[in-house]
């Protein structure tokens, strides 16, 4: 099976995920395997809402939209039209996904089977319903996938090299255990913002969707943001407001709760609008239904402390800050070339 072939396989994926809107689910007769797929699919996103309180409807389709938009035949040619493919050997590629997400592994995963290698998939068990359900459909319009895609609950075995993610604690063992294999090992990181009070209500409303979306639980949402000394949270909070519905889902409004009591109980500072805490804190990863913040007294200290924490951090937010900065509101509609932590997985596949 060549590049081509492959890329065809996930085009044919992508069309089918289409299907799936935040407007509306609709089938379309002209999809290839339909019969076979579609109700099968909304049976496996009933579960998955079932099975973890996190992956509401709302959620699920939206990362389902998201990955419709991207396996496109032009950003998949586009993406990997700069690497050379000669994978005359195919290896057994581990991958160690996590749960905090609906489908937060599959880039992973696209990234093996592109790269003409076998996929060996540990799930976690908070996301384990639709990437399964999506490989089997891939064996189907693209058969010469049979045998290239397996899943495991057991202990890893058999493999050559390791794709894992998890926590800082998680990440040691990770070290330890496949210390002998090709690795790319993945430890926390978070998102920030960086205001400076000249920002739009269409952009601190942007914003407010790279804190909320997925209720904050990805490494890609913000979760601190820097202001300038003196800062008005007035214009901030009022952007926020967009989102008030969030508190109305238990699991998030019990977090908050929560939250909101240990800090009263504390004595800590800190700003609320009924869905939403803010607190300074110099910490990066801030717990559910908060947000830290930082004040800063130049735009020079402040470019070297994120220079300094670059390895904690996995986006940050800016108008005007960096060269590599996200505007607001994309934080969760990354490309396929951006990876995570920077790190090239194609690259790291191609020469193991």
């Amino acid at each position: 099976m060549d590049l081509q072939q492959r890329i065809n396989a996930f085009e044919k994926l992508g069309r089918f995920l289409g299907q799936f809107q935040q407007n509306g689910i609709v089938k379309n007769e002209t999809i290839e395997a339909n019969d076979l797929f579609f109700d099968g699919f909304k049976h496996q996103l009933k579960l998955a809402q079932e099975y973890n309180g996190w992956f509401t409807n709302e959620n699920v389709i939206f990362s389902l939209e998201n990955w419709s938009k991207a396996l496109t035949h032009k950003n998949m040619t586009q993406w990997l039209g700069k690497y050379r493919f000669n994978t005359k050997n195919p290896q057994t590629v581990a991958i160690i996904m996590a749960g905090n997400i609906p489908l937060v592994g599959f880039h992973d995963f696209l990234c093996v089977l592109m790269s003409g290698h076998k996929v060996l998939v540990k799930q976690s068990s908070n996301d384990k319903h639709l990437l399964p359900f999506l490989a089997k459909y891939l064996e189907v319009v693209e058969p010469d996938f049979k045998g290239k895609i397996a899943f495991t609950e057991e202990k890893l075995d058999h493999f050559d090299a390791v794709i894992a993610t998890g926590s800082d604690n998680t990440a040691r063992y990770f070290e330890y255990y496949f210390k002998n294999k090709p690795s790319i090992i993945r430890k926390n990181r978070n998102s920030v913002a960086i205001l400076t009070g000249n920002e739009t209500k269409d952009q601190l409303e942007a914003l407010s969707d790279d804190i909320f979306r997925y209720y904050g639980l990805g490494c890609r949402n913000v979760s601190k943001f820097f202001v300038p000394k003196a800062y008005n949270f007035d214009n901030f909070f009022g952007a926020m407001y967009k989102w008030h519905p969030i508190i109305n889902q238990s699991k998030y409004a019990n977090n908050y709760d929560y939250n909101k009591a240990v800090y009263l109980m504390s004595e800590f500072d800190m700003l609320e609008n009924g869905f939403l805490m803010i607190k300074e804190d110099e910490s990066y990863a801030s717990p559910i239904a908060t947000l830290f913040y930082e004040s800063y007294d130049s735009t020079e200290n402040l470019q070297k402390k994120i220079a300094t924490d670059a390895q904690r951090i996995q986006c940050v937010v800016a108008d005007g800050f960096t060269a590599r900065e996200i505007p607001f509101g994309q934080t969760q509609n990354p490309n396929l070339w951006d990876y995570a932590d920077d790190v090239d997985t194609i690259e790291f596949l191609l020469e193991i």
